[in-house]
């Protein structure tokens, strides 16, 4: 136990103050996380934002992209920052260091793209729209399970369009001489 650590259990009490809503739940949010939120947006300042891009936006970890005729000038993340944007980027940064788990599996596709503060930046908004949903739809968290790859999707996809395209047309597997799996 940290001497310097408040004597008050953070867990329970973000918990009741979000009305039931385990923030812990998400991989590499800290109490310190939890602290810029309760400071800096409190429990109704999420109600305020229409869609988790209007929050990603006023944190500044959405890119501002500019574009005149078709043409993209810039898309960088706009300059400003406060003490939930610094805390979302420290989360995701402890993000990066984890293994095994959804979002640290995002965090190293994207740095393997465009390098570690891209990743960060990347993971900072991602947290942000996941703590949106949570606090706004009131739900909990719920990382995926396997992360489907694009081909995989399509495939899937294409297997349950066939089937559909049988049902509709009264077709079994035997009559086609092959078999579903």
């Amino acid at each position: 136990m940290n001497k310097n650590a408040p004597k008050i259990d953070l867990n329970q009490m973000a918990y009741q103050y979000f009305d039931g809503i385990d923030l812990m739940a998400i991989e590499g949010v800290s109490h310190s996380t939890i602290l810029a939120l309760i400071s800096e947006v409190g429990p109704d300042g999420f109600s305020k934002f229409p869609t988790a891009k209007h929050f990603a936006s006023w944190l500044r970890l959405a890119p501002n992209n500019k574009i005149s005729g078709g043409k993209i000038l810039s898309n960088r993340i706009p300059k400003g920052s406060n003490r939930l944007k610094i805390a979302l980027r420290q989360a995701a940064n402890a993000i990066g260091n984890l293994k095994d788990t959804h979002l640290s599996d995002f965090f190293r596709r994207v740095a393997f793209r465009k390098g570690r503060q891209a990743a960060v930046s990347a993971t900072a908004r991602k947290l942000a729209v996941i703590l949106w949903n949570m606090l706004v739809k009131k739900q909990p968290y719920q990382p995926p399970t396997e992360y489907l790859f694009l081909d995989q999707k399509r495939k899937l996809g294409l297997v349950k369009r066939i089937k559909k395209q049988m049902a509709k047309f009264d077709i079994t597997a035997d009559e086609l001489d092959f078999s579903t799996r």
